[in-house]
């Protein structure tokens, strides 16, 4: 196949960063054992490096036709560097700085939010930038899918997304260089080699090279950033967790809208001895390896069409001769010629960089398709041991709760609390489908196994017996957390939420209960019989507390209402009669003192029209809200309808990822914002 030259910029023309002289390779004497196997390696590229032996049948090309001169490519390497032990902070700082000594206009994009980035960033200079706003699981692992949009997203004419440890070698940019002359759009894979094969030997045989048997160690790099990369969308993989980059390598050659060029018989990256023995920092980390399998295997052709079989007609091998790099037409990819001899060290569910067998297996296939058995939902911790990991410095936590029928309206929910950067949050369950959802999301949820059975999609709203049902689920889930010590902020899945107001309601102090009133009358008392909104309410872990709310429970157990109206009469008494002043209570036999929120801070869905505004969030900014909650209409769709025409949306279902705007990209809204209609499902 003959590829045409041609210069494919998509970025706006760009001028030539100076380099900064911190990206030198330099480095502490942490790094200096590191530094000299860089040193070496980069003496060792300028040697022989191992060659595949060509087949004389195989016809080659060369990558591209003619001498043309055209501008250097602007090249930005992605990565996300990981927390130990997944990951060491002195080898990926040497690793950036084997990519900021790269020939060429280069760039660095650090993914993720934890504050190593932010420290290596400031270390190494203007050429290395954080982007804090990724997806991430509650663990701190990112997802996949939402690295790669944020590539997709760059300013660039070639993205290149690796591991943070990686050492680049310089041939890396002279291989990128030529293929930025191809004028159509490619995807570049290659896998790195272990640094523990270098010895005083220069003649290494190419099968002898050790590497990685997971997902790990593979380098991608692709052209024309905005074009997309495949036909589908890209599930929600965890990143480092298996089965994320075979399934996108298979998936971009199975769309046939980009050529694949395997590089993996050059030596373009370096990676550490030991980066193939890491599991992970979670007391067991089987069960994102378990989601990311469940993924591929559901999604996607992975599992029911092999390139391999069909001969890809857009695969092709990059061979290196000794006067320039050639093209031959693969059957397969090659990569997976080098992962022989390590399997042992491997985790047992992944194979090779190819191998599909094991994540395709029949019984893997019938659990992924079978509801409550999946692999995805086999999440080891309980919850004590999730309170325990994302409860705050006073031991508070948000509660959330849903089923299938409020899981987009929960995402929106759970992306607005990650931009506020509120971690300390868990999600409550109401059947095992949300609950295998919100764990491929990679939410902290847990299951209640005694929430109400057949929870209606649409027929679950304000006043239904559905509804009755499921608020009663609440009110006994936070007594449970409160008497495992914690204090608890119920919020609403449908609160919309400004700013953070933990603090501020956890300094009310002790023996204080405070919850939104539901009155709309702008003025008057707040604190009038039934206006106490029992979705989104402050609970103190302390004993007055804890017995109003066993009795608030015990009492809504009795009734046919929902368990809002048993809050106000044990709280406030039947028809006010322990209220105090226009915005208090006091239960009188725990001294509970029952807060009505300020509704200017705190506004209920009917308070001063505020949802019928043109521009809602200008209004409630100018009102100081924290929240507001979007109640007071009547049925899941209009309340759908009513938070994404309001612009309160922060989740696209479509991508599973939550709404960015991303640096060099300007406003970049992922894939595109779902529109609502009369029929719209969930």
């Amino acid at each position: 196949m003959f590829l045409p030259s041609h210069s494919h910029r998509c970025g706006a023309p760009s001028h030539r960063r100076d380099r900064d002289v911190s990206s030198g390779l330099t480095t502490a004497p942490r790094c200096a054992g590191l530094l000299v196997v860089l040193l070496l390696a980069f003496v060792f590229f300028a040697g022989a490096m191992p060659r595949r032996a060509s087949s004389s049948a195989r016809s080659h090309h060369p990558v591209y036709d003619g001498d043309r001169p055209t501008a250097p490519p602007k090249i930005t390497i992605f990565s996300a560097p990981l927390r130990p032990p997944d990951g060491s902070p002195a080898r990926q700082e040497l690793a950036v700085r084997s990519w900021l000594a790269l020939p060429g206009e280069v760039s660095v994009v650090l993914l993720g939010s934890h504050p190593s980035a932010l420290s290596l960033a400031r270390r190494l200079g203007h050429r290395v930038s954080v982007e804090a706003a990724i997806d991430s699981s509650f663990t701190g692992t990112p997802f996949f899918h939402s690295m790669v949009a944020r590539a997709q997203a760059a300013d660039a004419d070639i993205c290149v997304l690796l591991d943070a440890e990686i050492v680049l070698l310089p041939e890396t940019i002279t291989l990128l260089q030529k293929f930025s002359r191809i004028d159509r759009d490619w995807l570049l894979v290659s896998i790195s080699r272990n640094i523990s094969s270098l010895n005083k030997s220069q003649e290494i045989p190419a099968d002898k090279w050790a590497s990685d048997s997971s997902d790990r160690g593979l380098i991608m790099a692709w052209n024309n950033p905005r074009n997309p990369l495949l036909a589908g969308v890209l599930p929600s993989f965890l990143y480092g967790r298996g089965a994320h980059s075979r399934w996108l390598i298979h998936e971009v050659l199975s769309s046939e809208m980009r050529l694949v060029f395997d590089a993996s018989s050059l030596v373009l990256g370096l990676y550490p001895e030991d980066f193939s023995n890491s599991e992970g920092r979670l007391p067991d980390g089987s069960w994102e390896y378990g989601a990311n399998r469940h993924l591929a295997a559901v999604y996607g052709s992975y599992c029911y069409r092999s390139p391999r079989r069909d001969h890809s007609p857009m695969l092709y091998e990059v061979v290196k001769h000794p006067e320039d790099y050639m093209l031959s037409k693969a059957e397969e990819p090659t990569f997976s010629n080098f992962v022989r001899g390590e399997q042992q060290n491997a985790p047992a569910e992944v194979d090779s960089p190819w191998d599909n067998n094991n994540i395709c297996s029949a019984d893997h296939l019938l659990q992924s398709y079978s509801p409550g058995t999946s692999e995805a939902a086999d999440v080891p911790y309980s919850l004590g041991m999730l309170l325990e990991f994302v409860a705050d410095e006073n031991r508070s936590v948000v509660l959330g709760v849903a089923g299938a029928s409020y899981r987009d309206m929960l995402m929106s929910w759970v992306c607005r609390l990650r931009h506020l950067g509120v971690t300390n949050f868990v999600v409550c369950a109401l059947d095992q489908e949300t609950y295998e959802f919100s764990v491929l999301q990679g939410l902290p949820v847990f299951r209640d196994p005694m929430s109400p059975k057949n929870v209606s999609f649409d027929g679950c709203h304000f006043g239904t017996q559905c509804f009755k049902r499921v608020t009663k689920v609440k009110s006994r889930i936070v007594l449970e957390i409160l008497r495992m010590g914690y204090n608890v902020l119920l919020s609403d899945v449908d609160v919309y939420w400004f700013r953070n107001p933990v603090q501020f309601l956890h300094s009310l102090g002790p023996a204080t209960f405070a919850a939104q009133s539901d009155e709309y009358n702008e003025t008057g008392p707040t604190n009038l019989p039934r206006r106490l909104n029992s979705g989104f309410y402050y609970a103190r872990s302390d004993r007055a507390t804890i017995t109003a709310m066993e009795m608030v429970v015990k009492q809504a157990t009795k009734s046919n209402s929902s368990e809002q109206p048993s809050f106000y009469d044990v709280l406030c008494g039947k028809e006010g009669v322990n209220r105090v002043g226009d915005d208090r209570c006091l239960e009188p036999s725990t001294n509970l003192t029952v807060v009505f929120l300020d509704r200017d801070l705190f506004p209920n869905g009917a308070y001063r029209g505020l949802w019928d505004r043109r521009d809602l969030r200008s209004a409630c900014r100018e009102l100081g809200c924290f929240v507001i909650h979007n109640n007071w209409v009547n049925g899941r769709k209009k309340k759908l309808r009513r938070q994404v025409m309001s612009g309160l949306w922060d989740y696209d279902p479509s991508s599973r990822m939550c709404l960015q705007s991303w640096g060099d990209a300007g406003s970049f809204r992922v894939i595109r914002q779902f529109h609502v209609s009369d029929d719209m499902d969930s």
